[in-house]
């Protein structure tokens, strides 16, 4: 079975969990961005080993399906149409060999998903079935995918007994959020305005925000002016060079913060000030230009029952098929 695309939408490409193990030689993790959203699509399809999905930003693609295969569209709210006729997103759905699916505007948010039963078919390179475009590397031919491109589809796999995500288990687009970070590795050469601006303020998201990393807009930091070592730059947002942790939070000139993303590079010059916890990534995923945010310092073991919370709830939404 195969989908053609006819239109490609903005930007449409096959992520899965993600290439693990290649880190500290460079390569990122990437994966899909909104994983939570990523993985009820499949469970709504019957896929259960990561198998690779389409993810959509903002304008989603057209496309015909070549023979019958289930298909399920989760994430951001969008129109989801089958020969122009609406279908529910969070749903189990049926397209008949021939069939045009495509979908109208964006509601919110930013990314949606669309899994089908036995998974988008491409190679697995290092591990992973993800697009990473910056290294042309996995996906469908190391891209965003274009109108005429034929993309294979795997054999189906099992059939769940539900077909729906309950309602309650859907997550929330909203304009504001509240992001929980970790201080540091180099919060200590903020002053104390600096971190209090930082952690107490509003901050914007601007349309400056892809798949490598997001950049907000708000009041600004103030870092130490010290004697900078040698090898560092002149601002003292500069360092020698450090490994950057996925979700990694830098100010370059105390000015506008990036959070590093699951394209982001591994390591730089630029000085860490905080981590975004990993069950709050999906969150900054679903974020759209002007969203309003505010960075919540946590402990360690407050992180770690976060995310144990988030497996949890994806759990709880993946056997809530009805």
């Amino acid at each position: 079975m195969s989908i053609e695309i006819t239109q490609p939408g903005l930007a449409t490409s096959v992520q899965d969990r993600g290439r693990f193990g290649y880190y500290h030689l460079g390569l990122p993790q990437g994966g899909a961005l909104d994983q939570y959203s990523y993985e009820l699509a499949n469970a709504l399809v019957g896929n259960t080993e990561g198998e690779a999905a389409l993810e959509c930003t903002y304008m989603g693609p057209a496309m015909t399906a070549s023979e019958p295969a289930a298909i399920a569209v989760t994430g951001a709210p969008v129109q989801v149409l089958i020969n122009g006729e609406s279908r529910p997103q969070w749903s189990r759905l049926r397209l008949e060999a021939g069939d045009e699916l495509s979908f109208g505007i964006i509601e919110g948010g930013t990314r949606f998903y669309i899994a089908f039963s036995g998974g988008v078919d491409v190679p697995v390179v290092m591990g992973s079935r993800s697009t990473y475009a910056l290294g042309t590397l996995g996906g469908f031919q190391g891209r965003k995918l274009e109108a005429g491109d034929v993309i294979p589809i795997g054999a189906p796999q099992t059939v769940p007994q539900g077909s729906t995500i309950a309602e309650e288990h859907r997550p929330n687009f909203s304009t504001s959020q509240q992001v929980r970070i970790v201080l540091g590795l180099y919060d200590h050469s903020l002053t104390e305005q600096g971190l209090r601006n930082l952690t107490e303020e509003e901050w914007t998201l601007t349309p400056v925000a892809d798949r490598m990393g997001l950049r907000y807009d708000g009041p600004g930091v103030e870092w130490m002016q010290k004697e900078q070592p040698f090898g560092a730059g002149s601002d003292p947002s500069n360092i020698v060079d450090a490994g950057y942790a996925m979700g990694s939070i830098q100010i370059p000139g105390g000015t506008q913060p990036i959070i590093l993303h699951r394209d982001a590079v591994s390591g730089g010059g630029f000085g860490m000030v905080a981590t975004v916890i990993s069950a709050d990534m999906d969150k900054v995923a679903r974020a759209a230009p002007g969203t309003a945010t505010r960075f919540e310092p946590v402990d360690m073991d407050e992180a770690l029952a976060a995310r144990r919370e988030r497996r949890a709830a994806l759990e709880a939404a993946a056997a809530s098929l009805s």
